[in-house]
């Protein structure tokens, strides 16, 4: 059996935790679980309740030291380089874009499971996080700008869950929205001038050289305009687009106010953490006895330090 600990993210405003006391009692063996001191502080959790539960609370060393680190924001944690071979990381990871956060896991000879990549049956298992990040991104960016949706005629880019969360927001909010997708750029390049607020939820291929908004198009927007990249890809669908926090969330180019964000979830950490929960008790279980199903097989990205998933390797240019 495999032990799994628990750090608090040290990431900016990263206040999302992976499991609660209330779903432990679904573990099938909770004294493998090692909880960092004050893990559930954020949310009025007492430490004591993670012990009742039959699960350990720790030092941060000691939780780092465990078989598996689960950790939403894995991938831009600081104790990567920290870790041994052999430890697993289970969290969102987001190597295939990210060359550094590769190297790290490579380099230390560790495996990563990438809940990115964690499906059923075709469909995300977080589908409700991403709906979510749309959802707080519009949210917040609104708050930034000083503007109320229901005086905006806005363009969302994308098909998937982030472009849904953003779009209920903005039609419960008023907003006039046309969407478009990834075959219709060209229509949105047309008619770019005549919005107020774009949102982009693409994600960017990079592998593609080109961009949906180029830093000459922002001359042709609305002034003082406002672009919510959502999918926070640098560079990337937004050519002036580069990652935000929550404490400095927007900048400006050619006087149009951009929004890139890259953990909107975490502004509504209780949502996230419980709905979390629900979810990754029954995969906890199965990195604890070693049994992996489909989902857990097909999301593990890198195996001892060895890339597994081709993806990487066609993204990174690795292929030898």
């Amino acid at each position: 059996m495999k032990t799994i600990g628990f750090p608090i993210s040290h990431k900016e405003n990263e206040n999302r935790r992976a499991l609660l006391p209330e779903h432990i009692i679904n573990i099938e063996h909770p004294e493998n679980l090692w909880f960092e001191t004050g893990y559930g502080k954020i949310l009025q959790i007492e430490d004591d309740e993670f012990v009742k539960c039959g699960a350990h609370v720790c030092s941060r060393e000691e939780a780092l030291t465990k078989d598996i680190i689960c950790d939403p924001k894995v991938g831009d944690a600081e104790y990567l380089e920290q870790m041994n071979e052999g430890q697993t990381i289970f969290g969102w990871v987001h190597a295939t874009q990210n060359y550094d956060i590769t190297e790290k896991i490579v380099q230390h000879g560790l495996s990563a499971y990438a809940w990115e990549s964690m499906y059923e049956k075709g469909r995300h298992i977080f589908w409700r996080n991403n709906e979510l990040a749309g959802e707080a991104a519009v949210l917040h960016a609104y708050q930034c700008w000083g503007e109320m949706p229901y005086r905006t005629k806005v363009a969302v880019i994308g098909r998937g869950n982030t472009a849904g969360g953003a779009i209920k927001i903005l039609h419960m909010l008023g907003a006039s929205v046309r969407q478009y997708s990834r075959s219709t750029e060209e229509l949105f390049k047309e008619e770019l001038p005549m919005f107020d607020v774009v949102v982009n939820c693409v994600l960017w291929d990079v592998k593609r050289k080109d961009h949906i908004i180029t830093k000459e198009d922002l001359k042709h927007m609305k002034k003082g305009a406002l672009i919510i990249d959502v999918s926070c890809d640098k560079n990337g669908a937004i050519e002036t687009s580069v990652p935000t926090t929550i404490e400095s969330p927007t900048y400006k180019v050619e006087g149009i106010m951009h929004y890139v964000v890259d953990h909107t979830p975490s502004l509504y950490y209780k949502t996230f953490s419980y709905e979390n929960s629900q979810l990754l008790y029954r995969y906890i279980n199965q990195l604890i006895n070693e049994t992996c199903g489909s989902t857990l097989q097909n999301a593990l990205i890198i195996e001892n330090g060895n890339i597994v998933d081709n993806d990487i390797n066609v993204f990174q240019g690795r292929e030898k």
